[in-house]
Parts: C-alpha cells; sequence; structure tokens
C-alpha cells in the first residue's frame, strides 16, 4: 500500500513536471524554427554589466524520507500530494566577463505554500481525517540570494539558448520559533537552507530589451524540518518524519 500511495503522488508531480518541460520545449521548437530576419540591436546585452527584473512562478515541494520506525508502530506516512503554485519577484544583475559566460545575482523574496498529509496504513484505508490536523499547511515567504552562471549558446535571428547553474542561500521569514496557538500547525521548519539549481532557457531579443523565459529546478540541501519534541498532544506528525527536504520548481520571466 504504502508504494501504491507513493508511486500515485510521484505519478501526479512527474506529469506535472513533464508539462512544464513540455511547454518549454514547444517554446525552443518555435524558437529555432524561425526563418532568417534582422538582428534587433543588443547593446543592452554586450555591456559588462546591466539591470533588469525578472517575474515568476513557482511549485514548492519536499522530499519526505518517513520514519520507518514510527510507521510500524502507529501507521503514520507523511506525503506532499498537491503542489500550490507561488510567485516570485526579483531584481536582476548581470556581469558578462566572457562572451559566452554570463554571472547572475538575483536577490529577491518568493512565496508559496506546501501541504503535508498523512495516511493511516495500518487500516489501510484511505487518508486519515482527525478532529485536528490531519493536513498540514506550511507557507513560506523567502528572501533569496541565488549566484548563477549562465553558459550561452550561440544566437540565431532574436534568440539564444543558454543553461544555467549556481547556489541559491533562501531565509523563510515564516519559520516560526515556536508552534503558532492559532493555528493547527504542528510542524515548525528552519529558517534557511542553502540550494543547489539548475535549469535552462531562452533569451528572445526584442526592439528595446531582452526578455528570457526559464525553467529551472531548486534543491535544499538539509533538512529542514526542526526536530523537537513536538506539539503536546500532536507529536505524531513530526515523529512520522525522519527527514524533510524542500525542492522548488521555477518558471521565470527576465526582463533585461
Amino acid at each position: 500500500m504504502i508504494n501504491q500511495i507513493t508511486a500515485t503522488r510521484k505519478l501526479r508531480k512527474g506529469s506535472l513536471y513533464l508539462i512544464l518541460a513540455g511547454l518549454f520545449l514547444l517554446f525552443s521548437i518555435e524558437a529555432f524554427s524561425q526563418k532568417q530576419k534582422p538582428k534587433n540591436d543588443s547593446w543592452y546585452d554586450d555591456k559588462p554589466l546591466h539591470f533588469g527584473f525578472s517575474l515568476g512562478m513557482n511549485l514548492m515541494d519536499f522530499d519526505i524520507t518517513p520514519s520507518q520506525t514510527y510507521l510500524d508502530q502507529d501507521g503514520y506516512f507523511p506525503e506532499v500530494s498537491i503542489l500550490n503554485p507561488g510567485i516570485n519577484i526579483q531584481t536582476v544583475i548581470n556581469l558578462r566577463p566572457a562572451k559566452y559566460i554570463d554571472l547572475r545575482f538575483l536577490p529577491g523574496v518568493s512565496f508559496g505554500q506546501r501541504s503535508v498529509n498523512y495516511y493511516n496504513f495500518k487500516d489501510d484505508t484511505d487518508p486519515i481525517y482527525e478532529e485536528i490536523g490531519d493536513v498540514q499547511r506550511l507557507q513560506s515567504s523567502f528572501l533569496e540570494f541565488p549566484l548563477l552562471v549562465k553558459l550561452k549558446g550561440d544566437r540565431l535571428n532574436n534568440v539564444r539558448p543558454y543553461v544555467i547553474g549556481g547556489l541559491n542561500y533562501r531565509y523563510d521569514l515564516a519559520g516560526k520559533k515556536e508552534y503558532p496557538e492559532s493555528e493547527n500547525i504542528y510542524l515548525r521548519l528552519k529558517r534557511s537552507d542553502l540550494y543547489y539549481e539548475a535549469g535552462a532557457g531562452l533569451d528572445f531579443y526584442l526592439p528595446f530589451f531582452k526578455l528570457s523565459i526559464e525553467i529551472k529546478t531548486s534543491r535544499g540541501l538539509r533538512d529542514i524540518v526542526v526536530h523537537d519534541q513536538g506539539y503536546p498532544g500532536y507529536s505524531q506528525y513530526l515523529n512520522a518524519i525522519e527527514k524533510m527536504q524542500s525542492r522548488i520548481w521555477v518558471v521565470s520571466f527576465h526582463f533585461e
């Protein structure tokens, strides 16, 4: 039963990821099927240093390792089953040390929510619904400080492909020092984490600015859940989790 539920959840999230990748692939095919046409001036792109801003949509997720000991004892199994969209707002600072290499610093903020559902496998039934707190809805408001390397390909007409990767330090302003008494939330998240990021994108050279469409994945390096004694009377929500790492998918629109 555990494997069945886990496989179903991964299939749902995997399908969403494939949809995002498919949309990006369609953009790529359309861009590179263009006939030769006059190139728009790229003086802003050839500067050693230029600036811009970025708007994006994110899908925040957790990679959860359940506690096998607690599962055997009480049957609680945690899983993220629904991905809720959030938003990203960033400033773009782009340094160009070489023709095909950019160093990018994109400080900004992002907002999102993740819901951890709990399943009861002792009864081999549907997700449990207790009087209080069968789903843990965890909000995040991140300050972000990504430092990325952008490797660019050759320009074709007014389009240029690229890949990007690097590190991103995030600080969660929504992280709690104590359990909120007014909410039925019995998990707490650590405020800081370091993420590695990788992705790809397309630069579109327009007459007066450059628009970049980018998709990337971001994965946290540390266990993000706070392992303390748990909220009195509801420690099962914490005890069911051995390890929980953050994963975020981001689709960005950069204007430079």
